[in-house]
């Protein structure tokens, strides 16, 4: 069964290797564009690019925040060094206060120097980026795949949705139709009356009468809006079965559905087909929200 995806997922993924850890977190939301955001400690803003890379294929469009944390280990494991000129200049500095005010001497000179700053620090160590990468990769790939399994769920919910939506919209549009006959010739005879008052002592040509009563029952005439209402759910259908984007070709669809509903309820003036009418748009409307999810 094929279906569009939907754009609102979140998925986690992790991976281990040796003393390299990594965990990503997915969230995506529905967008116009395809807009992501990524999180990720400064030292290791050199994947951005990469991590950018392994998303676009997923994603068409969306609103995409990836958040990339370290495993505890990788932060932690550091090499630490001390700086011996910077302690002797502390210690000295502190051995001339104790002569100077003849103060007796203890043992907490070297806990002092020790905790002078950077007396001990953490070396800058050269990062294998390459093998950080390998790992983040898999932890990355393992959210993207979480991420698209829960699209494609919320895609076929969002399919199924709107099948029954349109199935709403086929039945009320075949019972307008239904209605049309009936209504135009209502018309037309409410028109012959009216004229009929109105020309009562007046010469007219009766072929004229019947001429102006048809051009009038014309534009009140919604064939037209019948069949491209007709065509437009046809196509909605259509694109329900394509499992590729097509958000924005179902929402151009239900703006063209709502235009002719609406010129078609401007043309009847029938109290119980402007319910319908209103009925539909509301349906329409509902139908939206549902496809600004859609990829």
């Amino acid at each position: 069964m094929k279906f569009p995806i939907s754009m609102t997922a979140f998925g986690r993924g992790e991976h281990l290797s040796e003393n390299i850890g990594w965990t990503v977190e997915i969230k995506s939301v529905n967008h116009r564009f395809c807009d992501i955001r990524i999180k990720i400690p400064r030292q290791y803003a050199a994947l951005e690019e990469r991590i950018k890379k392994e998303i676009t294929p997923f994603y068409s469009r969306g609103h995409i925040e990836v958040v990339v944390t370290p495993a505890p280990n990788l932060v932690e494991a550091k090499t630490l060094g001390v700086n011996l000129p910077l302690a002797r200049q502390y210690g000295n500095c502190l051995l001339e206060i104790k002569n100077y005010l003849d103060l007796p001497a203890s043992g907490t000179e070297l806990t002092l120097v020790a905790n002078y700053p950077n007396v001990i620090y953490a070396m800058d160590e050269k990062e294998d980026l390459e093998a950080i990468w390998d790992v983040l990769k898999q932890a990355l790939l393992q959210a993207l795949e979480l991420t698209r399994d829960m699209r494609e769920r919320e895609g076929l919910s969002l399919k199924t949705d709107l099948l029954t939506r349109l199935d709403f919209l086929v039945a009320t549009k075949e019972q307008i139709k239904e209605k049309i006959p009936e209504l135009t010739a209502q018309k037309q005879v409410s028109l012959q009356e009216r004229i009929a008052k109105l020309t009562k002592d007046i010469d007219i040509d009766p072929s004229r009468i019947v001429q102006e009563i048809a051009i009038i029952a014309d534009k009140a005439d919604v064939t037209e809006e019948l069949v491209r209402l007709t065509s437009h759910i046809d196509q909605f259908r259509h694109f329900l079965e394509q499992q590729e984007p097509v958000g924005r070709r179902l929402d151009f669809l239900l703006q063209e559905l709502l235009r002719e509903i609406n010129t078609m309820a401007s043309k009847i003036s029938d109290a119980g087909i402007a319910h319908q009418a209103v009925e539909l748009k509301n349906e329409l409307e509902k139908m939206r929200e549902q496809v600004q999810n859609l990829e």
